[in-house]
């Protein structure tokens, strides 16, 4: 019995570090994010902002890894189903996000040649459409 309780206590332990790990890298990538920002408008480049938005992506997808871990964490001993079924649909989104921002990296890494002939992401040709 002493040996459950500890184990319990040591899983409790282990998912309140791993939400704070999520909550800590939401937020410096939201620092990051908003200098990179800051500095893109400042030196006249904010004619897009699909970098800065791919470089929060990159943060809260991090940030959703360590939330789903916590999540596991908190099913890891006896899970109820309404637990189980909020583990299963935090796992649903976190993969579509992942499979979509997967995408979007793909595409920002090969950019399409541009009428000018050079390269630029497909959403800056888009927009100048």
């Amino acid at each position: 019995m002493v040996a459950g309780q500890a184990l319990v206590s040591v899983v409790g332990a282990l998912r309140l570090a791993t939400e704070t790990m999520g909550a800590v890298w939401v937020a410096v990538g939201f620092v990051h994010t908003t200098v990179a920002l800051i500095s893109s408008q400042l030196r006249g480049q904010g004619e897009s902002f699909t970098p800065s938005r791919l470089l929060f992506s990159r943060y809260l997808s991090l940030a959703l890894e360590f939330q789903l871990a916590s999540d596991i964490l908190s099913t890891s001993i006896a899970p109820s189903w309404p637990e189980l079924g909020k583990l299963g649909a935090t796992a649903v989104i976190r993969t579509g996000l992942n499979y979509f921002l997967s995408r979007e990296i793909q595409e920002f890494r090969h950019p399409e040649p541009s009428p000018s002939g050079g390269l630029e992401h497909p959403a800056i040709l888009a927009i100048r459409e």
